[in-house]
């Protein structure tokens, strides 16, 4: 924005929000121009401020039917289900650092505070999406503090006779599928349960993921069981000619299955933690169990290092036999 003269006039010259230049004759006063370019000033802030209002005025809840339509987690759906009788009603641009501290602390009454956590990163990918969609300006989780976890504290997996028990329990086709899909590739369940046909290659014998959590496309190896498994889940009545699980509800049949099976706290992605723990108790290197698992660091690996070492030493004892004891 400036002021200049020619002749005996004072022009202003100044930018519309659109973008449009405006070259404006004002007056014979060098003062009365400064005034009427100070006003146009005012006027162009307020129109700014107010289009970004209009432009950003969306109800969280509105903004969650758009972010869940495009998700590809089935966790997500899940999380949303207690954040969005705690937000809705207000505008995206209303929720600040504090709403969510309170969600936060409310929360934690209830539930782990991992899992209060997971909600929290959930929110975060949330409002980064609306930013990227230009629907909010500022994320409010920012500023929020996660709960301390430990890292790698629980790992909980299947022994062998684990598994036959609970594949014994999985009456219903499809969950059946799914839990050897899991045992057999340590694919997450999101990752499973949104499979089509043509991300299996039965000639090469791999599964194509084409966005993972880490949105990295990752190459399967098919074994030789799930081959002949997939091959006849293919012919099967329970299954389409498009995707491998046209019913994608397997929480409530796969607790039961766990149940019937005595299983005491375990979970579907423990089915990931049992195929990476007998690999690696199998002699499999750690950096090869980290690419089949597509993790984004060998460091995220390291938690099963504890069971390839037990497992050498469980090896170099049988030494012993050679000397009599």
């Amino acid at each position: 924005m400036a002021i200049y003269k020619r002749g005996k006039i004072w022009y202003i010259d100044y930018y519309q929000p659109n973008g449009k230049r405006v070259r404006k004759a004002v007056s014979g006063s060098r003062k009365l121009a400064e005034t009427v370019l100070s006003k146009y000033k005012v006027e162009i802030a307020e129109d700014k401020f107010l289009d970004k209002k209009r432009r950003h005025k969306i109800y969280f809840e509105e903004a969650t039917e758009l972010f869940l339509e495009r998700s590809l987690s089935s966790r997500d759906y899940t999380t949303f289900k207690h954040l969005v009788p705690w937000f809705s009603g207000k505008y995206l641009y209303e929720i600040t650092p504090l709403d969510v501290e309170n969600y936060k602390i409310f929360r934690a009454k209830t539930v782990k505070e991992t899992t209060v956590n997971r909600e929290l990163n959930c929110l975060k990918s949330f409002y980064n999406k609306m930013i990227n969609w230009e629907l909010a300006e500022v994320n409010p989780t920012r500023k929020v503090k996660a709960f301390p976890e430990k890292k790698f504290a629980r790992l909980r997996y299947l022994s062998e006779d684990e598994i036959k028990w609970l594949l014994s329990e999985c009456h219903i086709p499809h969950l059946k599928m799914a839990v050897i899909m899991a045992l057999n590739t340590g694919m997450r369940k999101g990752e499973i349960l949104n499979l089509k046909w043509n991300n299996i290659d039965f000639n090469n014998r791999y599964v194509h993921i084409e966005k993972t959590k880490n949105l990295k496309r990752r190459d399967i190896y098919i074994n030789d069981l799930l081959l002949k498994t997939l091959q006849e889940w293919k012919t099967s009545p329970d299954t389409d000619q498009e995707d491998l699980f046209p019913i994608r509800a397997i929480q409530h049949s796969f607790t039961s299955a766990v149940k019937r099976a005595g299983l005491v706290d375990f979970h579907f992605h423990d089915l990931r933690h049992t195929f990476a723990s007998h690999l690696v108790m199998k002699g499999v290197d750690l950096a090869t169990v980290s690419e089949l698992l597509g993790h984004s660091s060998i460091e995220m690996t390291m938690r099963y290092t504890h069971l390839s070492q037990n497992h050498k030493i469980a090896a170099v004892e049988k030494i012993t036999s050679l000397f009599g004891k």
